[in-house]
Parts: C-alpha cells; sequence; structure tokens
C-alpha cells in the first residue's frame, strides 16, 4: 500500500507543507471575516492602507498628471464594456452553450473606433480574429492598457478585422452551467481537457456561424495558446476552420516555478493542491484582498508574488500600466485546471489530466500512461512569439512536439506578461501579429476597406 507523501518529499518540502497548510487556514480565516464586514468598514481598511502607502513612499507626489488619470479610469473600470468605452469602442456580448452545459461570454468589436455596426449579431463581411486569454484570467486583460496604440484587439479592429475575444468556463464572464450551480463542486471538476474537447471548438464554431465565415484566426496568450495546441490535435477537423494559430507566450509544458520549496512540493504530489485549495475555484479570495488594499501596495504584492513564483522581475511593464492592469488581471479558475498544469510539469510531458492520483509516487510504477495530445498532427500553420526571459516557456522543448511548419520570433528582454503589457508591444509584438494575420488569412484584401497596413521591424 501506498502511503501518501511518504518517501515523496524531502525534509524542506514537508516544512513548506506544514507552513503552506497553516498560512491557508490563517488565509481562509481572515477571508471570511473579511466576507463578513460592511462595506463602510472595508473602505475604512483601504483607506489606512493609503495613508500608510503615502506616508512612507518616496516618490508620493500631490496632483494627478494625465497618464495617471488615465491609468485611474483603467483600474476603475468595472468590466470588458467599460473598458471599451473607455477608448470610444462599441462591443457586442454572446453567450455560447458548450455541449456539456456551460455558458461561456464571447466579446466581440465589430467596427472600428466611433463606429457602431447598424446589426448586431451579424456578419460584418470582415476576416475574423478570435483571441483567448490566459490562466486565471478573463477577456479584460487584452483590453486594459493605458493607451490604445498597444492594445491589440483595438489596432485589430482599425485594421479592418472583427474581433472576438473568448473566456473560459468559471471565470467572471462564464460562471453558469445549465447542469450544475457554481457553489457546487461538479460546476468546478474540469481541466484542461475539458477546454480543448468542448470551449474552444464550440467557441469558434459559435463565432463562424455569426459571421458566416468559413475559417477565423486564433490568437492565443500563455494557457490560451495551450488550450488551442490541445483542441487543435484532438479535433482534426477544427485546423479547416482556423486559418493561423498565433501563440504569443506559449505554454506546452513549463520546466516548473522558481520557487525550488514550491516547485519540488507540487511536483511531488500535485493533488496537494486539493488539500491547500479543496475542488472548487482557486484563490477565490484575491479579489477580496483586492478591494481592501490600496492599488499600489496590491501591485507591489502581485509583483513580489510573481518575482517568488515565476523570477519575473516585471521591468518592461510601466508602473502605471500594473496599476491599471492588475487590476483585471485574476479571474476565478478551477483547482483541478491547476493541478493539470502541475501534472505536465512533473511528467514533462503534453498530457491529459490524470485521473489515477493515486499513481503518483508508486513505487510498483504505472500499468499505463495519460494520453497524450498529439499536437504533431497539427495542420494548422503555427507561429509562436515568446520572450526569451520568460520562465514558463521552454522553446526547445515545445519545437520538439510540434510540426515542421511551425515559425518561431524571439523577443529579446521579454517576460510572459511583457507580451500582453510591456512599454514596447507596439513596437515588437502587434506587428508581427498583424503580418503574420495578413498572411494567412487575407483571402481577399479587399476585405479591408482602407486596405491593411504592413508593419516593419
Amino acid at each position: 500500500m501506498v502511503v501518501p507523501l511518504i518517501g515523496r518529499l524531502k525534509g524542506h518540502e514537508y516544512t513548506a507543507l506544514v507552513g503552506g497548510f497553516f498560512f491557508l487556514v490563517f488565509e481562509t480565516a481572515i477571508s471570511f471575516i473579511i466576507m463578513l464586514l460592511p462595506i463602510p468598514i472595508i473602505q475604512w481598511f483601504y483607506d489606512r492602507s493609503r495613508t500608510l502607502f503615502h506616508r512612507f513612499s518616496e516618490n508620493h507626489t500631490k496632483g494627478k498628471s494625465k497618464v495617471e488619470d488615465v491609468a485611474d479610469a483603467i483600474r476603475m473600470a468595472k468590466d470588458f464594456g467599460e473598458l471599451c468605452q473607455y477608448w470610444g469602442y462599441t462591443h457586442e456580448e454572446h453567450v455560447v452553450l458548450t455541449k456539456d452545459g456551460y455558458l461561456l461570454g464571447l466579446h466581440r468589436l465589430p467596427t472600428r473606433r466611433g463606429q457602431r455596426k447598424r446589426s448586431p449579431g451579424t456578419s460584418t463581411g470582415k476576416p475574423v480574429v478570435y483571441l483567448h486569454h490566459g490562466l486565471l484570467m478573463n477577456s479584460e486583460v487584452w483590453v486594459c492598457l493605458t493607451n490604445a496604440e498597444r492594445c491589440l484587439p483595438f489596432v485589430l479592429a482599425e485594421q479592418g478585422f472583427d474581433v472576438w475575444m473568448g473566456n473560459n468556463r468559471g471565470n467572471k464572464y462564464s460562471k453558469k452551467s445549465v447542469h450544475h450551480d457554481p457553489n457546487s463542486v461538479k460546476f468546478w471538476n474540469y481541466s484542461l481537457d475539458d477546454f480543448a474537447w468542448h470551449d474552444i471548438p464550440d467557441s469558434i464554431q459559435y463565432i463562424l456561424d455569426i459571421t458566416n465565415s468559413s475559417s477565423l484566426s486564433y490568437v492565443g496568450f500563455s494557457q490560451g495558446t495551450a488550450q488551442a495546441f490541445a483542441a487543435l490535435s484532438i479535433h482534426p477537423h477544427l485546423n479547416e476552420k482556423v486559418n493561423v494559430f498565433i501563440a504569443l507566450a506559449p505554454a506546452m509544458s513549463p520546466a516548473g516555478l522558481a520557487a525550488p520549496l514550491v516547485d519540488g512540493l507540487m511536483k511531488a504530489s500535485p493533488t496537494l493542491m486539493y488539500l491547500f485549495f479543496g475542488r472548487r475555484a482557486i484563490l477565490s479570495s484575491a479579489t477580496t484582498w483586492q478591494a481592501i488594499l490600496y492599488p499600489p501596495i496590491f501591485t507591489s504584492v502581485i509583483d513580489t508574488s510573481l518575482r517568488f513564483l515565476f523570477n519575473w522581475d516585471s521591468q518592461n511593464i510601466s508602473y502605471l500600466q500594473k496599476i491599471a492592469a492588475y487590476a483585471h488581471l485574476y479571474s476565478l479558475a478551477s483547482v483541478k485546471s491547476v493541478v493539470h498544469w502541475f501534472q505536465i510539469m512533473r511528467e514533462g510531458a503534453f498530457q491529459m489530466y490524470d485521473d489515477d492520483v493515486s499513481a503518483f509516487g508508486s513505487p510498483v510504477g504505472r500499468a499505463y500512461r495519460p494520453a497524450r495530445f498529439p499536437t504533431k498532427n497539427i495542420v494548422t500553420p503555427i507561429v509562436l512569439l515568446y520572450g526569451d526571459r520568460d520562465s514558463l516557456v521552454d522553446i526547445q522543448m515545445m519545437l520538439k512536439e510540434l510540426p515542421d511548419h511551425t515559425t518561431v520570433t524571439r523577443l529579446d528582454g521579454y517576460e510572459h506578461l511583457d507580451i500582453l503589457w510591456g512599454k514596447d508591444v507596439d513596437k515588437d509584438v502587434i506587428p508581427d501579429v498583424v503580418n503574420a494575420l495578413k498572411v494567412h488569412s487575407c483571402e481577399n484584401p479587399e476585405k479591408f476597406k482602407d486596405g491593411l497596413k504592413v508593419y516593419e521591424r
């Protein structure tokens, strides 16, 4: 009989396990107390954190500049619609019913800035591009930039594309199912497999039906790329519906975390995540902490966490961009989907979720190997853009698992989130995306009413 954990963890990992458990108990207790507090009390904590920050901050100056006003406006926007409205774009909201009963929110930018479509929910005749976010995110991450020139969806809309953005089950815009209550364990019983089997192909088919198009272009970020790698590999016919797959900060089989204790602990037994966080949503209290902490303090907490877990210093993202974007960074996801990632890291393979959790650490080994996503079978053209300082991208390992027609662009000095919010994405990232779309999706150049700008690097 295999005794859980015994023989699989080192002494310092047991220390981390015990420490993590007590921290989780403390955090849960504090979150529960905060949940019971009236709004005036929460506002009091927020005001005190602001006072303390200004008292000890050396860089604090009175009054706000125009760029600070923009950052505050983006930060305080309540949802996707307000973010688009701030920049003068009219958006559409759509809902997709997946084959297994989840309701997913889709956002659409069918027109250029200041324009409004006369018949919402119909075809525009433009080339269609679909953007999908990463882990613990939602569609807001694409449009929470502090200037429109660095915002990929806005640039694409101006270039004459019909722009769509998806959302994973369970997040801010997709927390509903026709079968399960979101407070139930069954609602959160999903992993990357479910994104690949249902969320991605069902969203793509819905978009093609609405736009009356035969294919679209897919742009993914981080886990949004992993979901496309998986979906295209197991749905051969989906390759006919995606004319190009552009992967920003692509994720397939990350080496692990920069924090040795956390990395070793989770790889030794990925299902420890269930012990820490249960079987529903992970880090559900994050929005609570965001509500009571003054934005610069919350930003500092996020930066410290990213440095600890991934060794990212985020120097390519401006301070005000962090203030604006970090407020839109987090959205709910299942614990199971995070466990799935640790299984992938542990095995060093882009595989489907391993339901036989008892097999981990067995002295007699496994009687089977979890099925792997057959990514070499992808026919759709693949374009990779990755940062050479991104600790989550092992580009050589990735290329071994992808078809020979994959093309790669390395972004010098870029980390993971830089590809979304970096200060120079309008020069380093967006031109490559637009040019790839031009090459692969523009069957008829006349679809672009004002022509398509050719960017040079």
